[in-house]
C-alpha cells in the first residue's frame, strides 16, 4: 500500500498482519478521494481505521487533524508506526469500540466522517450508525462509506453518489 497524493505522496504505508483487516486498495482510495474532493484544514474521522489508510491519505492531502477508532491493538499499532514513519502530527489513534468513541465523541463535529466496517457486519451495523453519525458531521461535512458492492447503505442523511469499484462500493452523503 501507498499513500496516493499529498504532501506525503508514493510513501508506502504498512497494514496488520493476517486477515483480520481489510485495507482499503490504492484503487478504491484514489477513486474515493477523487469523489470526496479536496481536504484542506478538514478534520477527519476514520471509523473502523484498520490500517489507518484513509485517514492516512487525508493527512497527506491537507486534513488538520484526523482521529483513527479501531479496536484491534495490533491494528492500532500499525496506524501508529505509519504516522511515525509519516511524520504526521494532528492525529489521535483511539483503541476502542466504534460505539464507545462516538459516545465519548459526542458533540464534537467532523468535516470528513469515514466508516469502513467488516463487510459482512454491515447489516448488523447500519442501525446504529444511522442513529450516532448525523451528529457527527460538520455542516457541509461529507460520510463516506465503504461496504461490499453487493449492499447499498441507508442512512438518515442526504445521498450523494454510490459507485462500485469491483468487490467494494463507497457511498458518499452530506447532511
Amino acid at each position: 500500500m501507498r499513500i496516493i497524493a499529498g504532501d506525503r505522496r508514493g510513501s508506502k504505508i504498512t497494514g496488520p498482519k493476517g486477515d483480520t483487516t481489510r485495507p482499503t486498495s490504492d484503487r478504491v482510495r484514489e477513486a474515493a478521494y477523487n469523489l470526496i474532493g479536496p481536504v484542506d484544514g478538514a478534520a477527519v474521522l476514520d471509523l473502523f481505521a484498520g490500517s489507518g489508510a484513509m485517514g492516512l491519505e487525508a493527512l497527506s492531502r491537507g486534513a488538520r487533524r484526523s482521529v483513527f477508532v479501531e479496536s484491534d491493538r495490533a491494528a492500532c499499532r500499525v496506524i501508529h508506526d505509519n504516522l511515525e514513519k509519516l511524520r504526521f502530527t494532528g492525529a489521535l489513534v483511539l483503541q476502542k469500540d466504534v460505539f464507545q468513541a462516538l459516545q465519548e465523541e459526542r458533540g464534537r463535529t467532523y468535516d470528513l466522517v469515514l466508516v469502513d466496517p467488516p463487510y459482512g457486519s454491515w447489516p448488523d451495523l447500519e442501525p446504529r450508525l444511522a442513529e450516532a453519525l448525523p451528529g457527527m458531521l460538520a455542516p457541509d461535512g461529507l460520510l463516506v462509506v465503504e461496504t461490499s458492492s453487493r449492499v447499498e447503505p441507508e442512512l438518515p442523511l442526504e445521498l450523494v453518489t454510490s459507485r462500485r469499484y469491483g468487490s467494494a462500493r463507497i457511498t458518499l452523503f452530506t447532511q
